[in-house]
C-alpha cells in the first residue's frame, strides 16, 4: 500500500502543462524582435556605427554592425556573433574588453553588456535586412500611409439586425469563423466546471462546495447571469482584477539597486496606489477615468483628494540614481514612454528614441514630443496629512508619511538626441502626441507638463487604440490568448488579431456602455463561447491547435496568486480584510490574499519568483509560465503549504468514516466527489497509514495538477 499515494501523486500531481495535447506551434516571438529594438539596436547606433557601417568613411576591421548577415559573419577577426553561444561571440567579448576594448572611448555599462549577453543566449534575434540598410532612420516617415494599417483606423460597430446583447454578438462573429473554416465548436462545459471557471476568472477564488450544489441545483434560465453578477459584486473581484493593471503599470515597491542603506528612493506606501486600483475596480470606475486619474488626476480633477494616490501609475515607477545625470534622466524618460505607451496605446513607442520606429509610422519627433511631458514631471512624496512634516520643496521629509505621486514641474519642450546621444542634440519638438493616432497632424500640449493633455488624447473615444487595447487585455485573461496575441504591441510586429470584427465590436460596445469594464466583462462570460468545455478534439486541433478560433475554452494553469488564494481559502485561512500595508506571501502566518504581496524591483519574493511572477522592473503583457523541479520541491516542503495542510486537517469531522473523510476532502479541496478509483484508493491509504494518511492525502491534493488548473 505504500505506493498507494505515489500513484495519486503521479497521476494527478502539479505543475505539468494543461494537457500533453495543448501545443502551440512554435513561433518567432515579437518580445525578442522588441527587445532587440529597445536595447541592442540604440547601442550599435549610437556607439558602433561611426566605424562600422556601410556609411563609415572607413569600415574598421572589416566588421559591419548595421545588418544581420555582416554581423553574424564578423569581420577580420572571425565571427560577431554566434547566436546562443555568448562565449564564441566576438562582439560580446569586446565590449566586455576582454578581446578588443569597444567601444574605445568609453566602456559600456555593465546593464547594457548584460542585455547583449541576454541577447544573444535568447537567439541574437534581429530582424534588420541582409542588404546594407542606414540605421540613422528612414528619410521621411509617411504618416497618412501608415495610418492605413488596421490598428489606427478607428474601430467599427458590426451590424446586427435586431440584437443589441453582446454576448450573441460575440457568438456570432465567432461563428462565422467556425464555420469558414469548417471546425465545430465543443458542447457547454458542465455546470460545477462553469461555476469553478467563473469563479476564478472574476474573483480569483474557488467556489464553495454549498454554492457550487446551489448553482446545479438552480434549473432557472437565469441562473448563470444571477451568479456573474454575484460575482461581479463580491469585493473579491477588485483583488482579482488589480494584480492584471498592476503587471501593466510594473507596480514594485522599492528600486533595482541600492545604495548602502539609502533608502529614500524606496516607496513604503506605495500600497496606497495599489488598494486604489482595487477599490476603483470594485466600484467599475469608468476606464476612460481610471486612466486620466492616474495620469493627470492631480490637475484634471484637483478637488477629488481620494483619487490622489491613483498618481502613483507613475509615481511608484522606477527612480534613477544620480537624478543630475542626463543620460539617466534620458532613461527615466524612456520608461514613462514605454509604460503609458505600450500599456495603454500597445504600442512599442520607445524604439524611437534613438531612430524614427523601423516598422510602425511613429517619428523620433513623437518619442520626444512624448518624452517632453515626462520631462516636466517630478516625482513627488505628497504629505499624507497637514500634520506630516515636510522638506522645504513640499516633499514630506518621512517617505513612510507620503503618497509616492507626481507634479507638475518646470514644463520642457525637449530636443531630439540624435541616435539618442544627450550630447548631440537636433530640433526642439514641442510636447505633445503621436502624430499618428489622429489625423490632421500633431496635436500638441499647451499647458504645464502636458499630462492633462495627454490623458485626454488617451481616452478620447476618437483615439484608435485605447479601447482596443484594454479590451483585449481583459479577453486575454478569459482565454488564455488575446485577439491580438501580442497584446502590448499593436504595430507590424505584432500579431494580426485573429477576430477583428469581434475586437471592433466589443470596443465600440465598451466605449458606448460608459467605459465599463464590468460590463465588458459581463459581456464575455455569457457568452456560449466562454461557457464551452475544454474537452480536446483530435480534428480541431489538426485544424487549429493554437485554438486560436476559438472552438473551446482552453485548459489555464492558475497563477501563483490564485493557487496561494486558493489554498488559503479550502483551508477556510484566507482574511475578509481588504487593503492594508504589504505582506511576505511566503509567511506560513499570512493569511491575507497575494495581491497584498511585497513586490521588490531589487530581489522578488522567493515564492513569487519561483511561480512566474513577472520581472517588476518592466511593463510586463503577460505571465510567462515555466515547468521547473524547484517548483515541485518547493510544493513537497514549503512551510506554508505543509500549515495550510494541517489546518485542513483539523476541520475533518474525526468521527467519520474513511469513506465519508475522503469525500470531504476531495469536495473541500477539488469541488468534486471522488470518483470510484479515487475512493477505493484513498481509503485504502488511510487505513495502511492512520496517523498521517489523511495529511498526506490533503497535502497531495493541494499541489496536485487538478488543483492548479481551471478547465
Amino acid at each position: 500500500m505504500q505506493k498507494t499515494l505515489c500513484l495519486i501523486f503521479v497521476s494527478i500531481v502539479c505543475v505539468c502543462p494543461a494537457n500533453a495535447q495543448d501545443k502551440q506551434t512554435p513561433t518567432l516571438n515579437p518580445a525578442d524582435v522588441e527587445f532587440f529594438e529597445a536595447k541592442i539596436r540604440p547601442v550599435l547606433v549610437k556607439h558602433c556605427y561611426e566605424c562600422h557601417s556601410a556609411e563609415s568613411k572607413t569600415v574598421q576591421g572589416g566588421l559591419l554592425l548595421d545588418n544581420a548577415n555582416a554581423l553574424r559573419h564578423g569581420g577580420d577577426s572571425g565571427a560577431g556573433l554566434v547566436p546562443g553561444n555568448p562565449d564564441d561571440s566576438l562582439l560580446l567579448s569586446a565590449i566586455k574588453y576582454d578581446s578588443f576594448e569597444m567601444p574605445p572611448k568609453k566602456r559600456l555599462p555593465e546593464s547594457v553588456v548584460a542585455d547583449f549577453e541576454s541577447w544573444i543566449k535568447r537567439g541574437a534575434a534581429d530582424p534588420r535586412a541582409g542588404d546594407h540598410t542606414p540605421d540613422a532612420g528612414v528619410a521621411e516617415l509617411d504618416i497618412e500611409l501608415g495610418r492605413q494599417f488596421w490598428a489606427f483606423q478607428p474601430p467599427r460597430k458590426s451590424e446586427f439586425p435586431a440584437s443589441s446583447d453582446y454576448s450573441e454578438r460575440i457568438d456570432d462573429l465567432i461563428q462565422r469563423k467556425l464555420t469558414a473554416e469548417d471546425l465545430e465548436a465543443n458542447e457547454p462545459a458542465l455546470r460545477q466546471v462553469l461555476l469553478r471557471r467563473l469563479s476564478f476568472d472574476i474573483t480569483g477564488l474557488p467556489p464553495t462546495p454549498e454554492q457550487i450544489q446551489r448553482f446545479i441545483s438552480d434549473e432557472s434560465p437565469s441562473a448563470i447571469a444571477t451568479e456573474v453578477d454575484r460575482l461581479l459584486d463580491s469585493p473579491r473581484y477588485g483583488e482579482r482584477w488589480a494584480r492584471l493593471w498592476l503587471d501593466v503599470a510594473r507596480y514594485a515597491e522599492d528600486q533595482a539597486h541600492i545604495v548602502g542603506n539609502n533608502k529614500s528612493l524606496f516607496f513604503p506606501n506605495a500600497y496606497r496606489y495599489r488598494d486604489w486600483v482595487i477599490k476603483s475596480l470594485n466600484e467599475d470606475l469608468p476606464y476612460d477615468r481610471f486612466v486620466n486619474l492616474q495620469l493627470a488626476g492631480d490637475l484634471l480633477e484637483p478637488d477629488a483628494k481620494e483619487h490622489i494616490a491613483a498618481l502613483g501609475f507613475i509615481g511608484v515607477g522606477p527612480k534613477y540614481y544620480r537624478r543630475n545625470d542626463p543620460e539617466v534622466m534620458a532613461d527615466e524618460w524612456e520608461d514613462r514612454v514605454d509604460v503609458v505607451m505600450r500599456g495603454l496605446q500597445g504600442l512599442t513607442v520607445a524604439c524611437a528614441r534613438c531612430h524614427d520606429h523601423k516598422y510602425d509610422p511613429v517619428s523620433t519627433e513623437d518619442y520626444y514630443a512624448l518624452a517632453g511631458v515626462f520631462a516636466g514631471t517630478e516625482m513627488f512624496n505628497r504629505p499624507l496629512n497637514k500634520e506630516a512634516e515636510t522638506s522645504k520643496n513640499g516633499h514630506a521629509s518621512k517617505p513612510e508619511q507620503a503618497l509616492h505621486v507626481v507634479r507638475d514641474g518646470q514644463p520642457t519642450d525637449l530636443a531630439v538626441m540624435i541616435r539618442g546621444d544627450v550630447a548631440n542634440r537636433g530640433d526642439t519638438v514641442p510636447r505633445g502626441f503621436i502624430q499618428v493616432a489622429f489625423p490632421g497632424g500633431r496635436r500638441t500640449f499647451q499647458n504645464g507638463s502636458g499630462r492633462a493633455e495627454l490623458a485626454e488624447c488617451i481616452t478620447d473615444p476618437a483615439n484608435p487604440l485605447t479601447a482596443r487595447v484594454i479590451v483585449n487585455r481583459i479577453w486575454q485573461q478569459f482565454f488564455g490568448r488575446g485577439i491580438v496575441v501580442t497584446t502590448s504591441n499593436f504595430g507590424k510586429l505584432g500579431e494580426r488579431p485573429s477576430h477583428p470584427e469581434l475586437l471592433d465590436d466589443l470596443a465600440t460596445g465598451f466605449v458606448n456602455n460608459g467605459w465599463s469594464l464590468k460590463w465588458l466583462q459581463r459581456q464575455i462570460v455569457l457568452s456560449d463561447a466562454y461557457q464551452r468545455s475544454s474537452k480536446q478534439s483530435a480534428a480541431a486541433d489538426e485544424k487549429d491547435p493554437t485554438n486560436a478560433y476559438i472552438w473551446r475554452m482552453p485548459r489555464r494553469r492558475l497563477s501563483v496568486e490564485g493557487w496561494r488564494d486558493s489554498v488559503l481559502a479550502v483551508s477556510g485561512n484566507i482574511a475578509d480584510r481588504i487593503g492594508g500595508p504589504s505582506m511576505k506571501p511566503d509567511d506560513p502566518k499570512e493569511n491575507r490574499r497575494t495581491i497584498y504581496s511585497e513586490v521588490s524591483r531589487f530581489e522578488l519574493n522567493p515564492l513569487l519568483s519561483l511561480f512566474d511572477f513577472p520581472d517588476p522592473n518592466v511593463h510586463a503583457s503577460k505571465r510567462l509560465q515555466t515547468n521547473t523541479p524547484l517548483q515541485k520541491l518547493f510544493l513537497l516542503n514549503s512551510d506554508f503549504l505543509i500549515a495550510q495542510t494541517q489546518k485542513i486537517v483539523a476541520q475533518l469531522n474525526a468521527d467519520a468514516q474513511p469513506e465519508q473523510c475522503v469525500t470531504e476532502i476531495f469536495q473541500k479541496i477539488l469541488q468534486r466527489k471522488p470518483d470510484a478509483g479515487e475512493l477505493a484508493e484513498s481509503v485504502a491509504y488511510l487505513a495502511e497509514h492512520p496517523a498521517k494518511g489523511a495529511n498526506d492525502l490533503v497535502h497531495v491534493m493541494l499541489a496536485s495538477n487538478e488543483f492548479w488548473f481551471v478547465d
